[in-house]
């Protein structure tokens, strides 16, 4: 299929060079804005649309958040904030779409924003010829990849935190997704706990916690990657969706057994993805929360619906000074 050589390509660099290079990550803990350091781009195909498309990371300004621009849209470039107020459509991703042309969109943004998220990057300016952020392997690793080889450096400005203040829940059935304050007012960070349960005994009863943290993501979140059930793919393709879908992007269930002949990349492969793409999701908040995502079978309308509670409610979330002095000014 179009793309996916490149995307082949990018996971055999990857492979090759070592993705898990503690010592290129950015220092946990920094309270600057991050931004890359140069331009880094790829080349692949879009799960839901099939469609080839380039993507372009660039470095942003301080205070600019993360932004995605259409290349490919008449008569010139539209700009897209990546915020959860701009998320349109969450059946199967997370759809953004501009505040001043509603017809552009940018869709499958979670892998990408987690990565963003994971690696600590505030500031990013993405460069896209098409309507979906192309899906590489289906993980979050190939992004993290590229912010690798691009590299990272702090900005003169502290970095945006807020704190939860208290719980803050969406539910639909037996899933729901909360947000909490810490434990102890001087606990910082955010720490996540998500548990999923699938009929199919592939995939069956998983949970997983941690705390986020650059080191945390990379080798706990990054290389998980998307799935869908064996049963759904024909109903997915003839509505539209999962056009660009195989077995080199995602995992494929059906029933006891995966489809992929490498098989998983760990046992609880699953969990660890959704808790990715829930890192993904809440990276739409803008800013660095401070507190507890608990969830239980959430998914993208969940989290987004999420984000809406919390910042519907002027008491849920308190601003918070940045944690070390502005040394800089004083040298």
């Amino acid at each position: 299929m179009d793309g996916l050589h490149d995307a082949l390509v990018i996971t055999e660099r990857m492979r090759r060079d070592g993705l898990a290079r503690d010592a290129a990550a950015p220092a946990v803990g920094s309270d600057w804005q991050q931004t890359l350091k140069g331009s880094i781009g790829c080349v692949g195909v879009g799960l839901h649309s099939g469609k080839r498309v380039h993507l372009t990371l660039h470095p942003a300004p301080v205070g600019s958040g993360i932004r995605f621009r259409r290349l490919d849209l008449a008569p010139g470039p539209v700009e897209i904030a990546a915020r959860f107020d701009r998320v349109m459509d969450t059946r199967l991703c997370t759809l953004l779409a501009s505040d001043v042309r509603a017809d552009a969109t940018v869709g499958t943004v979670e892998h990408v924003m987690a990565a963003l998220a994971g690696a600590g990057i505030d500031n990013a300016l993405i460069e896209i010829d098409g309507p979906e952020v192309p899906i590489l392997d289906g993980s979050a690793a190939p992004f993290l990849f590229l912010i690798d080889c691009a590299g990272t450096v702090e900005q003169d400005a502290p970095r945006r935190y807020r704190a939860v203040q208290r719980v803050v829940r969406v539910s639909e059935g037996d899933a729901f997704a909360e947000l909490r304050p810490h434990h102890h007012p001087a606990e910082q960070g955010l720490d996540l706990a998500l548990s999923i349960a699938f009929d199919a005994p592939a995939i069956g009863r998983q949970a997983l916690s941690l705390t986020l943290s650059p080191h945390s993501f990379r080798h706990d979140l990054a290389r998980a990657r998307t799935f869908t059930l064996l049963a759904d793919i024909a109903q997915l393709q003839a509505s539209g969706r999962a056009l660009g879908g195989s077995l080199d992007n995602a995992v494929v269930v059906d029933a006891a057994r995966v489809l992929n002949p490498g098989g998983l990349r760990m046992p609880d492969e699953f969990v660890r993805h959704k808790l990715l793409d829930a890192v993904g999701d809440l990276a739409l908040a803008g800013g660095t929360l401070h507190g507890r995502f608990v969830a239980h079978r959430t998914g993208h309308a969940l989290n987004n619906r999420l984000l809406h509670a919390l910042f519907a409610d002027p008491a849920a979330l308190r601003e918070m000074p940045p944690r070390r002095p502005d040394w800089r000014s004083a040298a």
